[in-house]
């Protein structure tokens, strides 16, 4: 298999986006992305596209010919991947695959959602479509109540770490006050979460992600053409796992540890040939303030049931020795479902060329993105070298 590179990357700001089309989103991020590679659309050979809903939401299926005529792409190739909040990584990952096989030099991918402009019933039904309808939404479970049940076992079995999962979303959201295209620049106190509009116990409305429109686009290629076009900002990808897990909690052996998570750690880090020591900062899946620790515990950054202490502890801040989501993650970065697991990545390729301004940290050689969808049935990790 072959070396590959991301050598170009796009994505507009997130949040409510209310003037902007689904055309709009991806002409911006899509035409940001391949300018920043410094090449000309007709090197791109194929396009891989992460939506979510669009059906549901905006009545636009076949999203991959959308986004190609929208960029002028020509006659290439298109594809579309869906896996709930993960369907942007997914894209990249089966992109990666295929320019790593040899089957294309240079490859397109990109993610898209737009939700903003639908009621919050509507949103609610088409997020609870990732769970399993019939033995969950349709009994009334959606995803913060999901999640609210994995916190509280949590809580059973290591200890109530309430205080800690509100400090996750301040930390998060001191992150997007420096980030241009995050969505929620505003900065929050561990009592604003204690006292936000309760949504599912012990969750309130600052311990959930965002509902967001937006898009991001990343354009990656052989190693070897790469260098052969003298691009020097170029970021290795040298570790990629998808796994997946039971689509409903009352599947899973536990759902204190996600076991996909483990298991796409397990053969990210086998193929990068590195440990979870080696890792500088990541951008990890935290739909809910639980979820933020509980990742960072499958990911090896901390012990199981240690994540919330080391967190406390400033361990995950942009100069701690792990940072995490220093884009203000899902939880103020924002979270639009099919671009969501493009956008981690885009923030990690940003810090790992030390471009993110105010908040580059200071050590950025090695990044990885993680990326769930649903309650952990799916996770995709990809690892980055920026050496």
């Amino acid at each position: 298999m072959r070396s590959v590179s991301v050598i170009g990357i796009g994505e507009t700001k997130m949040g409510r986006l209310k003037t902007q089309t689904l055309k709009d989103l991806i002409k911006e991020a899509g035409n940001k992305a391949i300018k920043d590679a410094n090449i000309e659309k007709e090197m791109i050979q194929a396009l891989y596209m992460g939506n979510f809903n669009g059906a549901y939401w905006s009545t636009q299926s076949h999203m991959g010919p959308l986004a190609s005529e929208t960029l002028g792409l020509g006659t290439i190739p298109t594809i579309r991947t869906e896996g709930a909040c993960a369907s942007g990584s997914l894209a990249f990952r089966e992109a990666l695959i295929a320019v790593a096989a040899g089957v294309y030099d240079v490859v397109l991918v990109g993610g898209v959602e737009k939700m903003t402009h639908q009621a919050t019933e509507k949103i609610t039904t088409g997020l609870a479509s990732a769970s399993d309808c019939l033995c969950e939404a349709d009994m009334g479970a959606t995803f913060p109540s999901l999640f609210a049940m994995i916190a509280n076992r949590y809580f059973h079995e290591y200890g109530n770490i309430r205080k800690e999962m509100a400090m996750a979303a301040v930390q998060n959201h001191e992150n997007a006050m420096l980030n241009p295209n995050a969505q929620m620049q505003k900065l929050i106190t561990i009592d604003d979460v204690y006292n936000g509009f309760p949504v599912a116990s012990p969750l309130t409305v600052f311990d959930c992600s965002l509902i967001t429109d937006g898009a991001a686009f990343i354009v990656i290629a052989a190693t070897d053409v790469a260098k052969d076009r003298g691009l020097n900002r170029a970021i290795k990808v040298i570790g990629s796992g998808h796994a997946g897990s039971a689509l409903t909690l009352a599947g899973k052996k536990t759902i204190t540890t996600f076991e996909s998570t483990l298991k796409a750690a397990e053969i990210a880090y086998k193929e990068a040939g590195l440990t979870a020591k080696d890792i500088d900062l990541a951008e990890v899946h935290d739909c809910f303030t639980i979820t933020q620790i509980i990742n960072t515990e499958d990911l090896g950054f901390f012990t199981k049931g240690q994540g919330a202490k080391g967190l406390a502890e400033g361990k995950t801040a942009r100069d701690g020795i792990i940072p995490i989501n220093t884009s203000g993650g899902l939880k103020a970065k924002g979270h639009p479902i099919g671009a969501t697991g493009l956008s981690q990545i885009y923030e990690i390729v940003t810090q790992l060329r030390g471009e993110a301004g105010e908040r580059q940290i200071k050590k950025a050689d090695i990044g990885l993105s993680h990326n769930l969808g649903g309650t952990a049935a799916t996770c995709v990790i990809n690892i980055f070298s920026g050496r």
